[in-house]
């Protein structure tokens, strides 16, 4: 008996004579011989000191962003995070405590998850924020959902905007494919307001926008929200938390739900996750939440607690019942949100967003002066725009990739008809310095593949 198997001998004697069988071993006879019990060829017992030097030459055949310059967007940011996120989060009592199904004894971790939920409450300019989601694109499909029943299933049609990001779409119609739902968009050039405008009708459960768009644009939004619920329909809006610092917010407009990507704050990129799925909503819909809401209240003796208000999944309540079955909270990943909000403050958040948006105007002003590239947005945007190229933009990524540089994401990965069009990310972790060398960069590949 090993102190990891507690299993005795008897316990398995027990075990094996309920399974007819005489010997471990023979529970492998289904199994070919010659695949049983293959010889490993391990290398020699290693030291401490040499197990780390080995996993040390392994990580250095990695590429991280620190060690290149990135202006990749597409979803995912790199912005500034704090080195107080990471201490805090790190915490033994934040990292290793799970969900708290059993609130009276996870105060710490409903507390973290009320201050997220107000911080993100105040950003978005709306009156409920629950515990979070997995991401930004289920949370999307989430409030898809809860818009379509919040208007009792008799509205069939959802209206996109096609310039959400692709595989946010694709997330919304695997969520309703067998639902019966009607998923309407109009072409990918007739993405204003005033494109959409025309395709509401009594059909309508809810108009689903970006904001920004995928491409970086930036739109107002206000006279949609106001058609759309003119029709009967809700307005669903897709918003970058770091956007909401600086412009608008969708909730001063009458948005009726509004969710996000919340990796950009205190997040790192992380190879794709685990991220955060921001979701708000007003307060006439919050019964109709999917996922759970942390609250304050005071026991008898009016001290300050925190409860789950509200736990509308499947494993609170009978499946049939559940607001979503599949939706669950990212404790860890809300936390770090809470703490980055906290430490970056109103004017910190702000002042991110500011640089993102000024950097972007001089690496787009800077890169469409190139010979041969040009800007494609026509307005305002924010942090990201589309660069055409005069060749094809996935060689110029992977040219430029051999030069640790990253210039942006190929549009050609979401849409083959686009294969010289590359969406560029700016934030404020660029140096203008950055910028500049990327222009280089781009000018010296575009004319060796000429």
């Amino acid at each position: 008996m090993t102190p990891f198997i507690p299993n005795t001998a008897g316990d398995r004697e027990a075990m094996l004579a309920a399974l007819g069988r005489g010997s471990a071993a023979e529970l492998f006879d289904a199994v070919p011989e010659k695949y049983r019990f293959p010889k490993l060829e391990l290398s020699r017992p290693l030291s401490e000191m040499e197990i780390l030097a080995e996993m040390r030459r392994l990580a250095a055949a990695n590429a991280g962003a620190d060690d290149f310059s990135v202006f990749a967007g597409a979803g995912a940011y790199r912005h500034f995070v704090p080195s107080a996120v990471d201490a805090l989060a790190s915490r033994g009592e934040f990292l290793t405590s799970y969900t708290p199904y059993q609130p009276e004894a996870s105060q710490g971790t409903l507390q973290a998850l009320f201050e997220y939920q107000s911080m993100t409450a105040d950003l978005y300019g709306m009156e409920t924020v629950n515990a979070s989601h997995y991401d930004g694109a289920t949370a999307l499909a989430e409030g898809v959902l809860m818009a379509w029943r919040a208007l009792r299933e008799e509205r069939p049609k959802i209206l996109l905007s096609s310039a959400l990001h692709p595989e946010y779409r694709e997330v919304i119609e695997s969520y309703t494919r067998n639902l019966g739902i009607r998923l309407s968009a109009p072409e990918e050039a007739a993405w204003k307001p005033v494109d959409l405008e025309r395709l509401i009708d009594g059909d309508t459960a809810c108009v689903v926008v970006p904001f920004p768009t995928f491409f970086g644009d930036l739109a107002d939004y206000a006279g949609l929200c106001a058609k759309a619920h003119e029709k009967g329909a809700l307005f669903v809006v897709s918003a970058d938390p770091v956007a909401a610092a600086l412009f608008e917010p969708p909730g001063s407009y009458g948005a009726d739900i509004v969710t996000g990507e919340g990796q950009p704050l205190g997040s790192h990129l992380s190879f794709g996750g685990p991220y955060l799925g921001l979701f708000a909503a007003s307060k006439t819909l919050v019964r109709r939440m999917p996922g759970r809401l942390a609250g304050m209240t005071a026991d008898t003796e009016d001290r300050c607690g925190y409860v789950l208000t509200l736990s509308t999944r499947e494993q609170h309540i009978r499946r049939e019942k559940a607001t979503s079955n599949i939706c669950t909270n990212q404790g860890l990943a809300a936390l770090r949100a809470a703490i980055h909000l906290s430490l970056m403050g109103r004017h910190g958040l702000r002042k991110a967003a500011e640089l993102s948006y000024r950097k972007a105007r001089y690496a787009a002003e800077t890169l469409a002066a190139l010979p041969g590239f040009s800007l494609v947005n026509e307005g305002p945007f924010f942090r990201e725009f589309v660069l055409r190229c005069p060749v094809a933009a996935a060689d110029l990524v992977e040219k430029a990739t051999e030069r640790k540089v990253v210039p942006g994401v190929a549009l050609s990965r979401y849409f083959p008809e686009r294969p010289r069009d590359l969406l560029v990310c700016v934030t404020e972790t660029n140096s203008r310095v950055s910028i500049d060398n990327l222009a280089g960069v781009l000018k010296d590949i575009a004319e060796a593949l000429r």
